[in-house]
């Protein structure tokens, strides 16, 4: 039988149909991720559990290349599990979100309409912010009073512009640009202080960070605390009558060394900057003090090596809030421990654990000192709060996926969120690996490998060192992006945890102290060497780079060796002596390496540059203009020294950034460059050095 024409069309719609939605229905294959997709990750952070342990209060970061900017918004979750509700309006960014004791408020940080950042309350009942505070500088942290009638704020000193400007907002109204009428023409920056540099604050002046109490109900705000140096991380005592705080008052100048004690004073000290009351006098650093709940005792972290500052181990303290004799509780545990918080009966302490490449959480039993793991695993503990029922809440991350919200009913961690499960389930990506390795002199040593995403058993791949930054820091159980980026474009990723890093004791992260770029290097070298061994990274096809001390490293890695086809140096330091005064690491240089002017051979022994002749490394460096942690400088005299020498070599250099990236499509053209850059040397497939861009990509065409 024939079928006439309308029924052929007729059956080939019907087929057409069917054939959609069965594509339709059938799953789309993971792809490997691309730089892109980065930006359409959502962060988690700042878990804050309410009081009665019911609900949670967190932030989610977003990122947009189209904007290029990021924002982040305030949510709230149920405890017990449920769908998340958004808390702060699309479009203005707020953070720092903190609980009222009573509950019936969240208090948080926002910069609304370009302003100042301002304190705001939210009910939680629902209803529209309302801004607390009218000043003229940024409110930089607070915490509520035990009544939940005040907050005490950690305000810098106004300077004359700020008050300028606040006045001419009060004049104007608030809906004028205020800012219209700046002058021109900048006042000079006059500094007589020895620590006068600091990233993304610039010059320092004598403007210090001191303790204000501020009255919700009368709008009124009262200083509590004065003088010549920086008063932070305020806790109020369980009857709401003291504050601690953490101070660095040394005489005869606090600008000399890092330490910093815990100190109480009156909440309703009339006598500013008077009657304070020093509880600790280690001549390290004291920090992050809490209450327990008895109002009996002061838990804080302490570094009890002064000499070493950054490479001692911090450890988790408790001193009589009316003073006498600390205690130190993690002394045998010997990991980096911060964030304590008392357990609810005073009984132990909480706190984040950095061991062994991972971040957990434990507790500390005060009366035998026993070290518990509430949180453990291979996994990263970003934040954590606990309420008054032991109730806790956590954001973690994994080595699968960024950070999430998680809760810890009954000992059985729970996840709550679920940000970016959709758009993970996108992505073909690499399961890292954590691997140990001997060194040089049989040092065991640890770090994370990631293998290509298309990986076949018994192929060697190009392979990338990356060097971590610090020189005290590790490498934890997270999300990797750039060593996911890395994977998809098939390369071995190498993560080492050398010596110098953190989580593997005090004796492991001194090692390197005024001797960089040595133990460090052979731990670094010994990952290459394990890779290759392994039968996974092709020896001929060698990349490295790294930022902050990951470039410094880098600097020293391709000094002392060629097997490197092409290195990348972000943020590192080179000539040694020509930092000093110029980033903001004074007190470091002279508690490690001495007075440049009596140690000249200590310092040239950490200085990369005096090793460019032996470097025949093509090597990009890279940073921002605006960073004093560790400035373009460096970067500059690599590049130049490289540069008359012959080599191949580049520096690029982004306007308005700090140490740390914020602005998406320079975080966006960075990696973008990488990539080309390591397709071009290391596996020397024909991709341009640099990249090409829309733009380039006109132009070569209309050249052609």
């Amino acid at each position: 039988m024939k079928l006439t024409q309308s029924f052929r069309l007729l059956a080939f719609l019907f087929s057409s149909v069917a054939a959609s939605a069965s594509l339709a229905q059938q799953p789309v294959s993971p792809r490997p991720i691309a730089i892109d997709d980065l930006f359409d990750f959502r962060e988690v952070h700042d878990a804050q559990i309410s009081p009665e342990g019911q609900f949670i209060a967190f932030t989610v970061t977003t990122s947009s290349l189209k904007d290029d900017k990021t924002e982040t918004r305030i949510w709230m979750i149920p405890a017990a599990g449920g769908e998340p509700v958004s808390l702060t309006t699309e479009g203005q960014s707020s953070d720092h979100p903190r609980w009222s004791p009573d509950g019936k408020f969240l208090a948080f940080l926002s910069d609304r309409n370009e302003s100042k950042t301002q304190l705001y309350l939210l009910s939680r009942q629902g209803g529209e912010a309302q801004r607390l505070t009218e000043l003229p500088q940024d409110v930089e942290d607070f915490a509520w009073s035990p009544d939940s009638k005040k907050v005490v704020l950690v305000l810098r000193d106004a300077s004359q512009d700020e008050t300028e400007a606040a006045a001419r907002r009060k004049e104007e109204g608030e809906d004028k640009d205020a800012t219209a009428k700046k002058p021109k023409t900048q006042r000079p920056w006059v500094i007589d202080r020895l620590q006068y540099k600091e990233d993304t604050i610039g010059y320092l002046d004598r403007r210090r960070t001191h303790l204000y109490v501020f009255d919700l109900g009368s709008k009124s705000m009262r200083q509590v605390t004065s003088g010549d140096y920086d008063d932070t991380e305020p806790a109020w005592s369980p009857d709401g009558k003291l504050l601690a705080f953490s101070s660095n008052r040394s005489k005869p100048d606090p600008d000399i060394n890092y330490n910093s004690d815990i100190w109480t004073v009156a909440a309703e000290n009339k006598d500013i900057g008077e009657h304070v009351m020093q509880l600790t006098t280690n001549t390290g650093e004291d920090r992050s003090p809490a209450w327990s709940a008895d109002g009996k005792w002061i838990a804080y972290t302490t570094a009890l090596d002064a000499k070493l500052f950054q490479y001692a181990t911090k450890h988790v303290a408790i001193s009589p809030a009316s003073g006498g004799e600390a205690k130190v509780l993690t002394k045998a545990f010997d990991r980096m421990s911060t964030i304590p918080r008392f357990s609810p009966d005073s009984k132990s302490v909480y706190f984040n654990a950095d061991d062994d490449g991972t971040q957990n959480l434990c507790s500390v039993n005060i009366a035998d000192g026993k070290v518990t793991r509430l949180i453990g695993g291979r996994l990263s503990l970003e934040s954590y709060s606990i309420s008054k029922d032991g109730s806790v809440a956590a954001v973690l991350a994994t080595m699968e996926r960024p950070g999430e919200l998680y809760s810890l009913p009954a000992g059985k961690l729970t996840q709550l969120t679920h940000e970016n499960d959709a758009l993970l389930a996108k992505f073909k990506l690499s399961k890292g690996e954590y691997v140990s390795f001997p060194s040089k002199d049989g040092t065991i040593v640890h770090g994370y490998l990631y293998k290509p995403v298309d990986y076949v058993p018994g192929k060697k791949y190009p392979a990338l060192l990356r060097p971590h930054g610090g020189p005290v820091w590790a490498y934890y159980a997270e999300f990797q992006d750039l060593g996911q980026i890395y994977a998809a474009n098939g390369y071995v990723v190498l993560l080492p945890n050398p010596r110098g890093s953190t989580g593997y004791g005090e004796a492991f992260a001194k090692a390197i102290w005024a001797d960089w770029g040595n133990l460090d290097y052979q731990d670094d070298m010994a990952m290459v060497d394990y890779a290759v061994a392994q039968g996974i990274a092709d020896p001929d096809k060698l990349g490295v780079g790294g930022w902050s001390y990951g470039g410094i490293s880098t600097d020293f890695i391709i000094g002392n060796t060629n097997r490197f086809k092409a290195a990348i140096s972000g943020a590192g330091s080179a000539e040694m002596t020509s930092m000093f005064g110029h980033d903001q690491y004074q007190r470091d240089y002279i508690l490690e390496l001495g007075p440049p002017w009596e140690n000249r051979e200590k310092w040239d022994h950490v200085a990369p540059f005096y090793k460019v002749k032996s470097i025949m490394t093509p090597t990009l460096f890279v940073g921002g203009n605006l960073d004093t942690n560790v400035p373009i400088l460096g970067g500059e005299q690599m590049y130049q020294a490289l540069k008359i020498l012959g080599r191949e070599t580049e520096l690029v250099v982004y306007p308005d950034e700090y140490h740390e990236f914020k602005t998406p499509s320079h975080i966006k053209d960075l990696y973008e460059r990488f990539l080309a850059w390591y397709a071009h040397y290391v596996k020397a497939d024909g991709t341009p050095a640099r990249p090409v861009t829309t733009k380039d990509a006109k132009v070569l065409k209309a050249g052609s």
